[in-house]
């Protein structure tokens, strides 16, 4: 195991650390035409954002600026905190081989190309996300490798294994059960009974899970029956949070069901992920216990139009044919009854970079542009548990910063074209004409 880790470790270092250079000063200063004031839901002019470092140290419109500062000038631009995405499969997405994806490629496969989409999605605006589940702990080395500046990528909350019930959503299924033989028993985060599953939950965490994932209910792209049906216990889905949080972790529950997402949320899960047949009771429970709603609400355009042609059986593509459009309806009814929502797209069941797609749909199914992006910032971050390292231009915080060319409170879809990106106070991609 250990060998395993450094090795992916090692081949994720390999091909990029020569391609990556910082040369950026100590001291910076923002000149911001417009900033969007997530925390009181406003819009600033003429603002100077002063950074220190990886550190915003202040922020304010009669600001001097030090003499020795490198000044950056955004003055034509709308300024924003970098982007949160809290559901994302960093580590891989669709080749266009169904099966070839299932059964040719290894943990090897996928950690030399998780760089790419690591970069991918900073380069897009986003310089956090929470990845929720990735094979042979490759999130682990990545996130690592970022955090020691060998790879470009967001910051990283990983997951590790997916835990899941034999059978279920996180198995294999639909195959010979020889095929069963050759998956290690201790890289499938399968497991069932409340013991079984808290020595995963301990697992994962040894090996560098900074939150814990399980499946409450079955999916929609794998190849179990049921979309919705409950896949733990009670007393299972009980054992996994406790257990999660004995060691400092939150939880939270892939559920697209029903029945499922009232179970995990009586667990004690701090998020929903999907929700897509949530009812009435569920959002009502959701909103009692303070539970985020993390729904993926894009991705069925994506499914529905490009999964015939990646090789997915019929019964997976009808399975979204079912669940999409009621994901989106009872998405727009969790706005309403004010459940907390936080931003999450999945992806990696679509190209990576494209995670800003998304608000478009937000705002179609009832945020206002204000809440999408707060969703994305703020709320995320509270969320991941970074309210006080992210999520808003704030004296004290990370300099995570993106800017657009036009105000996304006019309209949306600007998220879709980031021009500038700073993480940690590192410029990593600057666009904008001057």
């Amino acid at each position: 195991m250990l060998f395993m880790r450094r090795f992916l470790f090692a081949i994720l270092a390999f091909l990029t650390i020569n391609n990556f250079t910082v040369a950026q000063g100590k001291l910076k200063a923002i000149k911001a035409g417009k900033v969007i004031d997530v925390v009181n839901g406003t819009v600033l002019t003429n603002q100077v954002i002063l950074i220190d470092s990886n550190m915003i140290t202040d922020i304010g419109s009669a600001l001097s600026i030090p003499a020795n500062a490198e000044v950056i000038d955004l003055s034509n631009a709308v300024v924003l905190p970098g982007l949160i995405d809290c559901h994302t499969h960093l580590t891989s997405q669709p080749s266009g081989d169904y099966y070839g994806d299932i059964f040719r490629k290894s943990p090897i496969d996928i950690a030399v190309t998780a760089h790419i989409y690591a970069k991918r999605t900073l380069e897009a605006g986003f310089t956090s996300c929470r990845d929720v589940g990735a094979p042979a702990f490759v999130d682990v080395a990545l996130r690592n490798a970022i955090n020691n500046g060998e790879v470009e990528g967001p910051h990283m909350e990983v997951a590790t294994l997916f835990i899941g019930s034999t059978g279920s959503h996180g198995d294999l299924n639909g195959f010979s059960p020889f095929l069963d033989w050759q998956m290690p028993k201790q890289m499938s985060g399968v497991a069932n009974g409340v013991d079984e599953l808290r020595k995963q939950v301990r697992y994962n965490i040894k090996y560098g899970a900074d939150v814990i994932k399980f499946g409450a209910s079955a999916g929609v792209l794998s190849e179990e029956e049921s979309v919705g049906g409950p896949q733990f216990s009670q007393e299972e889905m009980n054992a996994i949070v406790s257990e999660a949080k004995m060691w400092g972790r939150k939880a939270c529950a892939h559920a697209h069901g029903a029945e499922a997402i009232k179970m995990a949320v009586k667990a004690g899960v701090a998020s929903i992920e999907h929700g897509s047949l949530v009812d009435d009771e569920g959002i009502k429970l959701m909103k009692q216990n303070g539970t985020y709603l993390v729904s993926d609400i894009y991705d069925d355009d994506y499914i529905l139009s490009e999964y015939s042609k990646l090789g997915y059986p019929e019964k997976i593509i009808n399975k979204e044919k079912m669940v999409g459009k009621l994901q989106r309806e009872n998405f727009e009814k969790a706005v309403k009854a004010g459940v907390k929502i936080a931003f999450g797209t999945d992806a990696g069941v679509y190209p990576h970079g494209w995670n800003a797609k998304q608000f478009f749909y937000m705002v179609k199914f009832g945020l206002t542009p204000m809440q999408a992006i707060q969703s994305s910032t703020i709320n995320a971050a509270d969320l991941l548990g970074w309210k006080e390292k992210a999520g808003s231009i704030t004296k004290g915080k990370w300099a995570d910063l993106i800017a657009v060319e036009n105000n996304p409170l006019n309209d949306i879809t600007v998220l879709e074209h980031v021009k500038f990106v700073m993480k940690d106070g590192t410029v990593y991609k600057n666009e904008l004409k001057h």
